[in-house]
């Protein structure tokens, strides 16, 4: 979670004029590997507090969307929350559990 912050405070750092199609990719390639490794961990306590928190701050780095709410700023950047990937995660786990794969 801290080396979440830390990368992020990076982009943030050398990254001056950021667009939508930039981030998206700087965020895929570096910052979500990071949450999704964070989540396996604090799921069960802080997902919906403390990780989420550090995506919307990195969402927030799009100079364009500030003014959007977080839900809003996800979908114009076509990236799904960190809840609904794990959600996602989770299903495809039971389903390889069930049918043995």
């Amino acid at each position: 979670m801290a080396t979440a912050r830390m990368v992020i405070g990076m982009v943030r750092r050398n990254f001056r004029h950021l667009d939508i199609d930039d981030f998206r990719l700087i965020y895929k390639t570096y910052i979500r590997p990071l949450l999704e490794f964070c989540i396996q961990a604090w799921f069960p306590y802080f997902i919906t507090e403390v990780l989420e928190r550090v995506q919307e701050g990195a969402t927030n780095l799009v100079p364009q969307l500030r003014k959007c709410s977080h839900p809003a700023r996800l979908k114009k950047i076509g990236i799904t929350s960190l809840k609904d990937r794990k959600l996602r995660g989770d299903i495809t786990e039971v389903y390889k559990l069930l049918t043995g794969k």
